[in-house]
C-alpha cells in the first residue's frame, strides 16, 4: 500500500476561557460588611475600653488592625477589601479600581459604618449615664456625650487636650497634616502589597498591622481617623462639635490617598486589571484555531453572552495547546546500493 501524501484534514482546536467575577451587588455587600466590622471594632473598643483600666490607644489600634485583617481575609476577594473611601479613591486614581465603582463603594462603606455606630448607640446603658457624669467620665448624662469619646476631633477636642486639661492641644493644621501623612502611608502600603507583581501572600496581615501602627501615631492628635466612613459614623451620633469638625476627617484622608496614588502611578504603575485583592472582571474568550493556518470564524456576541451566563461552565486552571503532527515514514535505501528511492518499474516505494 503506497503512502498517502495528501494534506491531512483540517483539525480545529477550540479554546475557551471563562473568568466570572462577583457582581456589583455582591461587592457592595462585601464593602458594607467590612466597614461595619471595622467601625464596630474601633468604636466598640473605644467606648468600653475606658472601664477596663488597660487604656484606650493600644486596644483600639489593635482592634482596628485585627478587624481589617479579618475582613480582608474574609471578603477581600469579593470587593477588593477597601472598607474605606480613602482607599477606594486611591485605588481609582492609581488605576486599580474602575471610576464607576467609586460612588457606590463610598455609599456602601458609609452605610456599613453608620449601622455599626447605630447598634452601639442603641445599646448604651442609659442608667449608667448619670454615674459616668458624676465620675467625670462624660460631660453630660447623654448618649451623645458618651459616644463623643470615640469621635475624631482637633483643638480642644483632641485627645491630648483632654488628657492635659487643655494645657496642650493640636490645632486644625497639625491634625490635617498628620491625617494626610498617615493615610498616604496606609494607602501606599495597600497599593504596593496588593500589586500582582509583588506576589505577596501576606497582604491582609501587612495591611492590618499597618493600620494598627498608624492609628497609634495619629491617636494623640485626632483620635485616629484615616477613614472618612469611620469618622462619619462616630460624628452622626456624637455632640454637635463632632459634626462641625467632620470636614477635616473627610478631606484630609482623601488628600492623603490621592497623594499616595499619584506616587504609585508615577513609580510603580500596574496593569489596569490589577484590582487590589479582588478577582478580575468578567472575561469570556473563545478561540478556534485551524492547524492548517486558515482562521476559523469568530463567535458571535450572542454566543459569548450565552457562554458567560451558563452556570455549567467550569473555569479551567490552564489552557493547554496541543500540536498534532503527522509524519510519513519511508524506507531509507540500503547503504552502498546506489539505488534511487523509486523501484525499477516506476511505482512508489512501499511504506
Amino acid at each position: 500500500m503506497s503512502q498517502d501524501t495528501s494534506a491531512p484534514d483540517a483539525v480545529v482546536v477550540e479554546e475557551a476561557t471563562v473568568v466570572v467575577g462577583p457582581s456589583l451587588l455582591a461587592r457592595l455587600g462585601a464593602e458594607a460588611f467590612g466597614s461595619f466590622f471595622l467601625v464596630l471594632s474601633i468604636l466598640g473598643v473605644g467606648l468600653y475600653g475606658r472601664f477596663t483600666g488597660a487604656g484606650l490607644v493600644l486596644p483600639v489600634a489593635l482592634a482596628g488592625g485585627i478587624a481589617l485583617l479579618a475582613a480582608i481575609a474574609a471578603v477581600g476577594h469579593v470587593s477588593g477589601g477597601h472598607f474605606n473611601p480613602a482607599v477606594t479613591l486611591g485605588a481609582a486614581i492609581g488605576g486599580r479600581t474602575a471610576w464607576r465603582d467609586v460612588l457606590p463603594y463610598w455609599l456602601a462603606q458609609i452605610v456599613g459604618g453608620i449601622i455599626a455606630s447605630l447598634i452601639l448607640f442603641a445599646t448604651l446603658p442609659s442608667a449608667a449615664l448619670p454615674i459616668l457624669q458624676q465620675n467625670a467620665v462624660i460631660a453630660d448624662a447623654t448618649k451623645q456625650a458618651f459616644i463623643s469619646g470615640t469621635a475624631n476631633g482637633f483643638g480642644e477636642h483632641s485627645p491630648l487636650a483632654a488628657s492635659t486639661s487643655g494645657a496642650f492641644s493640636f490645632e486644625w493644621f497639625s491634625a490635617f497634616l498628620i491625617e494626610v501623612v498617615v493615610t498616604a502611608i496606609f494607602v501606599g502600603v495597600i497599593l504596593g502589597v496588593t500589586d500582582k507583581r509583588s506576589n505577596s501572600k501576606l497582604a491582609p496581615t501587612a495591611i492590618g498591622l499597618s493600620l494598627a501602627t498608624l492609628l497609634l501615631i495619629a491617636a494623640p492628635f485626632t483620635n485616629g481617623s484615616l477613614n472618612p466612613a469611620r469618622s462619619i459614623a462616630a460624628a452622626i451620633f456624637s455632640d454637635s462639635w463632632a459634626l462641625s469638625q467632620l470636614w477635616l476627617f473627610i478631606v484630609a484622608p482623601l488628600v492623603g490617598a490621592a497623594i499616595a496614588a499619584l506616587f504609585y502611578r508615577a513609580f510603580a504603575f500596574a496593569p489596569v486589571q490589577d484590582d487590589l485583592l479582588a478577582e478580575d472582571e468578567v472575561f469570556v474568550v473563545e478561540e478556534e484555531t485551524d492547524v492548517t493556518g486558515a482562521p476559523a470564524a469568530a463567535p458571535t456576541a450572542a454566543v459569548v453572552a450565552e457562554e458567560a451566563a451558563s452556570p455549567a461552565v467550569e473555569v479551567p486552571e490552564a489552557v493547554e495547546t496541543v500540536e498534532v503532527t503527522e509524519v510519513a515514514e519511508t524506507e531509507a535505501p540500503e547503504a552502498g546500493t546506489g539505488k534511487d528511492s523509486s523501484d525499477e518499474d516506476g511505482t512508489a516505494p512501499k511504506a
